[in-house]
């Protein structure tokens, strides 16, 4: 029907001339059904809304029992309101007391009406309620009839969702918009954060349902198209921040669905029904997320992030809207995101950034490591975060447990409120202990130190009593760098970190790239396995102007000082003799230029592949001092995918064999006089970081805010009896016992804090 029906466009422009109107939500909701059915030539007309309990509650009729109002309810799937709000598809009947879903409701009168016709209410795809129209003779609704049906439901979901409507809830009840949940995800970054949801990429709100012009509407859409399909052309050939490998593949599936011609004709036909092109991307979207939502296969769940970047890249292209990344936040703000770039999260500003929940995005993620560099509570993906979400909604993010509140009851607001303030006493405890020395009761010293990767991870240092940076992540500038960094950008970074921390020793890092890690301006390589493949320092020898640019811009910033540098994913140790020689080469090209050079340098290696267990002695006596990675390095000795969850709960980093291989680099290093530093995850958590101590580690390398609690552990342990306990246990053949379990017994009875 083109040019769309006189009557639906005169209802819509009606129904909002009603919802500016000064009258009660009820009032309002009330003369709304009165125009639907006067307008659809229907004696009946009845709005339910979906409850928090899941029950579908009669909110407003024209036509049945006014009495019902607020007392007939039905849940999901219970007669053909129910079916409509399961299924979230249209159902139109001319018998529907013939239907096998019909369920009689004597207190509403409509046993005398023969034909139905009902449309979901739909929201992003979530079902908010049921819009009814029926009438006493038997009929067959038209598709024109039912078309005009659906949008008007679409301006009925933007009531709802504005929460108008929960002010005639019963008391103890909720919309399911509004209704509290308790989601579970990936902890990404520790610590609780209290606050309300901010959308990285806020809704498009289509607010022109009803086309004035059909060739008008026809015209705009195709140009959208032509520019949308141009744009992910761009995107592809140049490689842009998707880059090549999964993100390209990424792409082309959008560019198929973008060319895809039964999307092509769904959304033609949406328009033909008489909506702008706006809203005709709107209801194709809705549909087509309200359908794969109740789907179980995942490939087909995954379909729904291809479908929504289409949609949106669509509206924007429409709309002229592009949402804003980046810049001022509310007061306690929560980001919320399918994902997000680390540049993205770092465009924010800061201070009122409370936490952040992705959709996507797991533990090793870029934004991962930049959240936790920031010291904010994240988690990740938490699966259709952004769709059960709106701007402004009450949310509460644990970094630590990977829970996420929405919507909370006061009493879980006062739960995690109280835990909050427990961190915050927490942290002042072990701020008193900043200056502290950390020295166990039997007189062993202890070594930390912490990790960083930007400019504003230094400020920390001081504010928890770090000994040094004992592991700087080069690479974080080069990932969230629009383009490579030039060697002045490099050297103006070093020279920066070196001069915020004083005369802090700083320990850098060459770059540690491959794998996860893809920088977006690089073409990534495709391969097998990536973490056993091209990466690092591999990356770094075979391109090795690559590495000598960074090496020049550390050996210039490091001047007069003494300049630490190690070397990442070393498994053999022509390898490091062969990066060692670079340095040594760019030390005497410097000195031939007249450029100052480091006072002394040091140069290390880190012990993450299980190769070099087997090179240590030639290792030792190469290399100036070694780092362990134990983060990789267990998680190769076991063959156990850290971020994979079927695997990387196998195997306990408290496993006698993790700790005798741990304890062989000690033993080595000590018999060359080497030192050893710690720089995994496992150094940052108190017990493992006592365990380590048993067996000879003497410095750790953690996350700033890990400091504190270690500090406090360190200080309460005699060292000397906890090794007499180890010890055996290490080398003990019957394994059915628990190293942990012993060490957490041990740690209770001596009062060592965890």
């Amino acid at each position: 029907m083109r040019g769309g029906l006189g009557g639906p466009r005169l209802l819509l422009r009606r129904l909002r001339e009603v919802m500016a109107e000064p009258v009660s939500a009820q009032a309002r909701l009330d003369r709304i059904v009165i125009h639907i059915a006067a307008n659809m030539v229907a004696e009946v007309c009845s709005v339910y809304v979906q409850r928090s309990d899941g029950k579908l509650e009669l909110y407003a009729t024209e036509g049945l029992n006014r009495e019902a109002v607020h007392l007939t309810t039905m849940t999901t799937g219970e007669g053909l309101v129910g079916l409509i709000a399961e299924k979230a598809e249209p159902l139109a009947l001319a018998d529907a007391q013939a239907h096998p879903a019909f369920s009689y409701r004597p207190e509403t009168g409509e046993e005398v009406y023969q034909s139905f016709l009902g449309v979901p209410i739909l929201r992003g795809g979530n079902t908010l309620g049921v819009l009814v129209v029926q009438n006493r003779a038997r009929r067959t609704y038209s598709e024109e009839e039912v078309e005009a049906l659906q949008t008007t439901a679409m301006l009925l979901a933007e009531m709802i969702a504005s929460g108008e409507l929960q002010s005639l809830a019963a008391p103890g009840q909720s919309l399911s918009l509004q209704k509290p949940m308790s989601l579970t995800g990936s902890p990404l970054s520790d610590g609780v954060g209290l606050g309300h949801v901010v959308l990285h990429e806020p809704r498009i709100v289509v607010k022109q349902l009803v086309a004035e012009s059909f060739d008008a509407e026809n015209a705009r859409l195709d140009a959208a198209i032509l520019a949308m399909r141009e744009q992910i052309e761009v995107l592809i050939a140049r490689g842009d921040r998707y880059g090549a490998g999964e993100h390209r593949d990424v792409l082309e599936t959008v560019r198929m669905f973008a060319n895809d011609r039964g999307w092509m004709r769904r959304l033609r036909e949406a328009l033909d029904s008489g909506l702008t092109a706006e809203a005709a991307v709107e209801r194709v979207q809705n549909d087509a997320r309200a359908k794969l939502q109740r789907q179980t296969d995942p490939y087909l769940r995954e379909r729904l992030h291809d479908l929504d970047d289409l949609a949106n890249r669509l509206l924007q292209q429409l709309t002229g809207v592009t949402p804003p990344h980046g810049g001022a936040l509310p007061d306690n703000a929560i980001l919320v995101a399918r994902n997000m770039g680390p540049a993205s999260l770092l465009d924010y500003e800061r201070a009122n950034l409370r936490g952040l929940v992705l959709e996507d995005g797991g533990p090793t993620s870029h934004v991962a490591i930049i959240a936790r560099a920031l010291g904010i509570p994240a988690v990740g993906e938490v699966p259709n975060i952004t769709d059960l979400v709106e701007t402004g909604d009450a949310i509460i993010v644990d970094g630590g447990s990977g829970e996420v509140q929405l919507r909370p009851s006061p009493d879980v607001e006062t739960a995690y409120g109280e835990k909050a303030r427990l961190r915050a006493r927490r942290r002042e405890q072990y701020h008193k202990l900043r200056d502290v020395p950390a020295v166990t009761k039997d007189g062993v010293e202890i070594g930390l130190h912490m990790n960083a990767g930007l400019l504003i991870d230094c400020q920390h240092a001081d504010e928890v009593g770090a000994q040094s940076i004992g592991l700087f992540r080069t690479e974080l500038q080069f990932m969230v760098a629009p383009s490579f960094p030039r060697q002045s950008q490099q050297y103006a970074l070093y020279r920066k970190v070196l001069d915020s921390v004083g005369d802090l020793p700083v320990t850098f890092r060459t770059l540690d790239i491959g794998s996860d890690k893809v920088l977006p301006y690089m073409a990534k390589v495709e391969e097998e396995n990536p973490a056993l493949g091209w990466r690092a320092i591999r990356i770094g020898l075979d391109r090795p102007g690559l590495l000598r640019m960074q090496i020049r811009a550390m050996l210039r910033a490091a001047e007069g000082r003494t300049l630490r540098i190690m070397f990442p994913m070393v498994a053999k140790t022509s390898e490091f003799v062969a990066a060692r020689d670079i340095c040594v080469r760019e030390m005497e090209f410097l000195r031939r230029h007249d450029y100052k050079t480091p006072r002394n340098l040091q140069l290390g290696v880190m012990v993450e592949v299980p190769s070099l267990l087997w090179q240590l002695d030639e290792i030792c006596e190469l290399a100036d001092f070694l780092s362990v990675g134990s983060n990789d390095l267990t998680q190769y000795l076991f063959a156990a995918d850290r971020d994979n969850k079927r695997v990387s709960g196998r195997f306990d980093d408290l496993s006698a064999p993790n700790l005798r291989a741990l304890k062989s680099i000690v033993d080595v290093a000590a018999r060359y006089d080497k030192p050893v530093t710690l720089c995994g995850e496992m150094g940052g958590k108190p017990l493992e970081a006592l365990a380590l101590a048993a067996i000879g580690f003497r410095g750790f390398s953690m996350t700033p805010s890990s400091i504190g609690p270690v500090k406090a552990a360190i200080r309460a342990v005699d060292l000397g009896a906890l090794t007499a306990l180890l010890m055996p246990m290490i080398e003990r053949l019957d394994h059915s016992f628990s190293i942990r379990r012993e060490l957490q017994a041990f740690a209770e009875a001596h009062c060592v804090p965890l």
